[in-house]
């Protein structure tokens, strides 16, 4: 019996075991047989993982794999549509290469806040399944493994990173400030924005909701001016390295990406502030705000000045993208006390 925290977001999905960890951007893409599988790349040890699956009699290409490799890939910002399309072959592809086929396994996630009611016991059954996957390496041999979704709970997307907060790896609580204080979250992911209250590890609806202030607005907008620039339109999952490197290569010119990201992150920043003021209006008693998501870490320098609460950024040292699914996995290890942490590398 194993627990593992998945995490499928409209930007990257993620898993972890507690000791190991699946990061990818959330792109799926059709399988292309290759005429050539040698490497040519001699940086072996940076070489991104070869991400590719097979379900029932349909191949894909995976995250970084599709984007480089698939004539056609899919992404989409849609909730209804990264379920019914891509939901079920992003979580398999996440768990495969941490499960031994067949063993059962106990698997925490979430949803953000506006879509838990509606979508909650649809991705639950989507999950809880044995799931019969091919693995393709990227030398061309190939691994059968049947993943075995034992139990599924489905969670507030926002409460992974106060989990991450409150609890150890053993599930046990760690800070007692998360159990015992009034504590907002702020989540920002790619697609949406979740402001969530934990009154005492209680949930207050009334201070919670999602809007759709995800950092895609604020590379939307990024995008849309260098269409006008360049005349390319560039996929938004293209732009995640470039808005970290500060530029971007188009049709052998250069544009440098700096000015526009922060008049964009700037604007969101706003945006997200004014949208929590008017919710938290009432909750005035705040003891702290946990900020969090790889959006919530790119806003921090921006949000800081806007928001009059104590702030719990992001660790230096952190992936704030994987915040919310390590969450998941303490809490499941909560759940399930007398299930075995993973061992092994």
């Amino acid at each position: 019996m194993q627990v593992v925290g998945l995490d499928i977001g409209f930007g990257f999905t993620k898993a972890t075991d507690g000791r190991n960890q699946q990061i990818f951007k959330s792109v799926v893409g059709e399988a292309a047989e290759a005429a050539f599988t040698n490497p040519i790349s001699l940086a072996t040890e940076s070489a991104r993982a070869h991400r590719q699956i097979t379900i029932g009699d349909e191949a894909y290409f995976i995250g970084e794999t599709a984007e480089a490799g698939s004539r056609g890939r899919g992404f989409t910002l849609d909730q209804q549509q990264l379920l019914t399309r891509y939901a079920r072959v992003l979580a398999a592809a996440a768990l495969a290469p941490m499960v031994p086929s067949g063993e059962p396994l106990r698997v925490v996630t979430g949803l953000p806040i506006s879509f838990l009611r509606r979508h909650r016991d649809g991705l639950a059954a989507l999950l809880q399944q044995r799931h019969q996957v091919t693995l393709t390496n990227a030398d061309g041999s190939k691994e059968s493994k049947q993943i075995h979704v034992e139990k599924v709970r489905v969670i507030p997307q926002p409460f992974g990173a106060l989990f991450r907060h409150m609890l150890n790896d053993q599930g046990k609580g760690a800070v007692q400030r998360f159990v015992t204080d009034k504590i907002g979250i702020i989540d920002i992911g790619f697609r949406t924005a979740d402001y969530a209250i934990s009154d005492r590890t209680r949930y207050s609806e009334r201070g919670s909701q999602s809007s759709d202030a995800g950092i895609s607005l604020a590379y939307t907008a990024i995008a849309n001016n260098l269409t006008e620039q360049s005349g390319v339109q560039v996929e938004l999952y293209r732009l995640y390295e470039a808005i970290d490197r500060g530029s971007i290569k188009i049709k052998g010119k250069r544009y440098d990406l700096n000015k526009l990201t922060e008049r964009a992150f700037s604007a969101l920043a706003t945006r997200v502030a004014t949208e929590l003021n008017r919710l938290w209006a009432d909750d005035w008693d705040l003891d702290a705000v946990i900020i969090a998501g790889g959006g919530g870490a790119a806003l921090l320098p921006y949000l800081q000045p806007l928001i009059e609460h104590e702030l719990i950024p992001v660790d230096a040292d952190a992936d704030s993208r994987l915040l919310n699914v390590q969450g998941y996995y303490r809490y499941g290890r909560h759940l399930w006390p007398n299930t075995p942490a993973q061992q092994g590398g």
